[in-house]
């Protein structure tokens, strides 16, 4: 696992923190949805993506990793606008300060615990197929830049 990988994690998890006071922010012309849906979406699909790895049983996992999972992975990005929140991850009508604040000092805690994630723990993205810890930390970080980047263009 790379330790640096965990700390960028980490330092774009502080980052959606800072934006807090913001969450109210919204710009149409560049999202549908607030601030705080973003960050609250960020944290949910970090918070649930290394708990279904810890669920998951390392003897299921098949590399079928697709070939569009491994073009956005080099290329460090998501396409704005072009996928859909699963509905798991999708953020409420109302967003608490309290659920935010929350679901950030378990999505700081549970970064902590994919270092213990056995090499075949997984879970099953919809379009790139199944994500195992290696390559889990470079989704997350590729994931959460691609919402912190559509949070500073809300703010602009």
């Amino acid at each position: 696992m790379s330790k640096l990988k965990t700390e960028t994690l980490e330092a774009k998890i502080v980052l959606l923190e800072t934006y807090l006071l913001q969450k109210e922010s919204i710009n149409l012309k560049i999202s549908k949805v607030n601030v705080g849906w973003h960050i609250d979406h960020s944290l949910k699909v970090i918070n649930a993506v290394i708990s279904t790895m810890q669920k998951s049983n390392p003897d299921e996992y098949e590399d079928n990793f697709k070939l569009l999972g491994k073009l956005l992975f080099a290329l460090q990005i998501f396409p704005r606008g072009k996928a859909k929140a699963p509905k798991h991850v999708k953020p409420p009508e109302i967003i608490l300060n309290e659920d935010l604040i929350h679901q950030l000092a378990l999505a700081k805690k549970q970064l902590q615990q994919i270092e213990l994630l056995d090499k075949n723990a997984f879970f099953k993205h919809p379009l790139f197929g199944n994500v195992n810890k290696q390559r889990v930390l470079t989704f997350l970080n590729i994931h959460t830049t691609h919402h912190l980047k559509i949070i500073k263009h809300i703010l602009v």
